[in-house]
């Protein structure tokens, strides 16, 4: 009897144990709603509605909603932070603009400021020298009148200038300080940025002797464009090459050479690209969490990877290997 009381108590001792877990994420969850950054109307009020959702589904505390619920959290979270890093990365990019901007207005002062002065200070000489002279003796009150009152007012209009120039010279300051923190912010975005096909394609031609080629075919793009949306698609395409580049040796060179087809320029040497191109094929294919309207949906990458050597072959003779791997040419 003692024993089924204990065992009656350590259960409901595991249920409010398991009550409360999902009650702190349930909150955390709410929280992370509540305190999205305000970007724009769109991407912020999209966020929220999403986790608004993910949180209404949480609270039944059903065991596959609670499994289901990591990967959509996690989707909703990366997201939003691509999306973040790419509002940053564009609002870095205006106010560069309007950096360049400023700073050639403030050379067209700084250019126009001497000149102008030093040409009307030798009229102001040439006037007092008249109004000094034996024929300037009937007028020449008034002339050193007019005379300082110029010399008076350009005096003025150079310090408004000079002012102007110090404002301009703060607002540059501030702009570029701003600039370079959202560089920083904006950092992840560049992750994603790949050569065209024409950029790796010279790249190619011009690798060292020592590097070798990794080149890919992945699966599963246009199938998750067809089954979902563009949308996902892109996501996909982002997630698979945050993958790649963390799967390959830092400062290797990456080319999307067509929609499905990739290649990289590594320097290491042919027994490490095949380790390298061995490690891709096993752990990036599989299936990817991407997100279409607040639910995390999983499209899947099949990929085939093959590995060249440029030692041994001529830039034309790469770029047939290439071709003959990724598109059949």
């Amino acid at each position: 009897m003692i024993s089924i009381r204990n065992s009656v108590a350590e259960l409901e001792r595991c249920h409010q144990e398991r009550d409360v877990a999902v009650d702190c994420y349930l909150t955390a969850i709410r929280n992370l709603a509540h305190y999205t950054i305000e970007l724009n109307a769109e991407v912020s009020g999209a966020q929220r509605t999403h986790l608004g959702a993910l949180a209404d589904e949480v609270a039944s505390g059903k065991s596959e909603v609670l499994e289901e619920s990591r990967a959509t959290l996690r989707s909703l979270l990366r997201d939003f932070r691509d999306k973040a890093a790419h509002y940053l990365n564009t609002l870095r990019e205006e106010l560069a603009g309007t950096a360049r901007a400023l700073e050639e207005i403030l050379d067209s002062l700084s250019q126009a400021d001497g000149d102008h002065e030093t040409r009307v200070r030798a009229s102001l000489c040439t006037l007092r020298e008249i109004s000094a002279s034996p024929a300037g003796r009937a007028v020449r009150t008034a002339v050193q009148a007019a005379a300082d009152t110029i010399e008076e007012s350009v005096e003025q209009i150079r310090r408004q200038h000079q002012l102007t120039i110090s404002q301009f010279q703060i607002e540059i300051r501030m702009l570029h300080k701003r600039i370079d923190a959202l560089e920083a912010s904006a950092s992840l975005d560049l992750l994603t940025q790949l050569l065209n096909r024409r950029e790796i394609e010279e790249r190619i031609r011009s690798a060292p002797l020592e590097s070798c080629l990794l080149l890919l075919r992945v699966n599963g793009f246009r199938l998750a464009e067809v089954h979902f949306r563009a949308d996902v698609a892109a996501e996909l395409a982002a997630a698979f090459t945050k993958r790649l580049r963390n799967s390959i040796p830092p400062g290797a060179t990456i080319g999307r050479w067509s929609h499905e087809e990739f290649a990289a320029i590594l320097n290491v040497s042919q027994s490490e690209a095949n380790s390298t191109a061995k490690w891709v094929a096993e752990h990036l294919s599989g299936s990817y969490a991407c997100l279409l309207a607040g639910k995390t949906v999983r499209p899947s990458l099949q990929i085939s990877v093959a590995t060249v050597e440029t030692q041994g072959n001529t830039p034309d003779r790469l770029i047939e290997r290439v071709k003959a791997f990724l598109t059949g040419e």
